[in-house]
């Protein structure tokens, strides 16, 4: 996937840029793998507001993704790889030899006529799915399941990959994006590859408008406001925060507070975390 520029017929445009999307070989939707997704504007079930800048974007259907992979031993056929609205990676419309239609994430290098399986009997090939057991050690994977059957809940970002760095007794471990070591059951699925469109992050969104059309609103800073409005607002010009350290509008500690349990059940797993300490 490419990145393209464009003519600075105005300020904006002078730095913008977009995918030229040229990994998409499919335009429309699959219909039947396509439901609303009704937006909140950020509003729980009260109507309160739980997660701020949320609102207004373009209207998306969602695409209903097997993050499974669990349909065994039937060959399937790359029918496209569409673009998809809710997340930064591609997808693959793949159809199995009885007919049935599943859209998949696209991995680097899957192409239309590639043939894909699932399974313990399927080979270590670029967007096939299989247990962690029949992945030979070094392999670059994604869409990792964190309890077998589940479904993959990691590594599902454009251009991610892990590594399976060994395999031991009921467990395998993994080197994650961030650099975190993890055990994982040995008995997960995972899919082979690299997960494609890895220029996601070079593209400069170049205005506020195309950030409004993503669905995210504006976020003051809270040293601009005035002190009932935020805890680092007021004083006579650019004052500083006043406190012993950031907080969030309603004096929270912010920005760099660990938020994760002590005792959390899986922190066994974790051999060494992402900032390089292992975990005690």
């Amino acid at each position: 996937m490419g990145i393209k520029t464009y003519n600075p017929y105005t300020p904006s445009r002078r730095n913008m840029t977009g995918s030229d999307f040229s990994e998409i070989t499919k335009t429309t939707p699959e219909k039947s793998l396509t439901t609303s997704l009704k937006k909140n504007a950020g509003r729980n079930n009260q109507g309160k507001i739980t997660v701020r800048h949320h609102g207004g974007g373009n209207r998306r259907k969602y695409r209903i993704i097997d993050f499974k992979r669990n349909k065994d031993g039937i060959p399937a056929t790359v029918i496209g790889i569409e673009y998809d609205p809710n997340r930064t990676a591609n997808i693959a419309l793949i159809c199995y030899a009885d007919g049935e239609k599943a859209y998949i994430l696209a991995p680097a290098g899957l192409t239309d006529g590639m043939k894909v399986m699932n399974g313990p009997e399927a080979e270590v090939r670029v967007g096939n799915c299989l247990p962690l057991e029949n992945i030979p050690v070094g392999t670059q994977i994604h869409n990792i399941e964190l309890l077998p059957g589940k479904g993959g809940q990691l590594v599902r970002s454009a251009g991610l990959s892990a590594q399976l760095m060994a395999k031991e007794g009921k467990y395998a471990t993994l080197r994650l994006p961030s650099g975190e070591m993890r055990m994982v059951p040995i008995g997960c699925r995972a899919t082979i590859g690299v997960i494609g469109n890895g220029d996601h992050n070079l593209i400069n969104i170049g205005k506020a408008g195309r950030k409004r059309h993503m669905g995210i609103r504006p976020t003051v800073r809270g040293s601009v406001m005035n002190p009932n409005d935020h805890p680092h607002g007021g004083g006579e010009g650019r004052a500083p925060i006043g406190r012993s350290g950031p907080s969030t509008p309603w004096g929270k500690p912010a920005l760099g507070l660990k938020t994760r349990k002590k005792n959390k059940q899986s922190n066994k797993l974790i051999v060494r975390r992402r900032d390089g300490r292992a975990i005690k």
